[in-house]
């Protein structure tokens, strides 16, 4: 029964546990005969760090070898990272062997990122810094007395005040 796109989503703090069902799932819908598309979806912070969800996504590639062949390599598409995984028709023989230089040179190529982190021009034409300044300036250490004091921010214990 060879259908269409399945999707399975992703976060890049997944349990292991969760990872488990959601790879084992991934791995019937390439047995069906289903292309998989596997979203790797990023809140907050987190797109700042892609290497995670290229880590899930090599996890399953890995997971998934002999069974599926890559088809569109990881990417990062806004918010998602995403990587399309199709049957393997040749997982109907048995594998043969890999060696260690198809080994590497698969790794190699998992290891590619198309969009690579957003540079500080990007973040400020998506509007994901506000000002378009990348880098703010650090607060400049002053030693009042006894008493250190970050201009800008007063202290918790009210030393520096000036009410002596």
């Amino acid at each position: 029964a060879s259908g269409g796109i399945k999707e399975m989503k992703y976060r890049p703090k997944i349990g292991n546990g969760d990872f488990d069902t959601k790879t084992r799932q991934v791995g019937k819908f390439l047995q069906d005969g289903h292309k998989v598309k596997i979203t790797i979806m990023f809140r907050g912070r987190e797109v700042y760090h892609p290497e995670l969800g290229r880590k899930i996504l090599d996890r399953i590639a890995e997971r998934m070898e002999g069974a599926a062949k890559i088809e569109s390599e990881a990417r990062l598409d806004g918010r998602n990272m995403v990587m399309v995984l199709a049957p393997d028709r040749r997982a109907a023989k048995p594998a043969a062997p890999r060696s260690d230089a198809q080994r590497s040179e698969a790794a190699q190529r998992r290891s590619r990122v198309v969009n690579p982190e957003p540079t500080g021009e990007a973040l400020a034409e998506s509007g994901a810094v506000g000002d378009g300044q990348v880098n703010a300036p650090v607060a400049a250490e002053v030693s009042v007395g006894e008493h250190e004091v970050v201009e800008g921010i007063a202290p918790a214990n009210g030393a520096g005040d000036g009410k002596d």
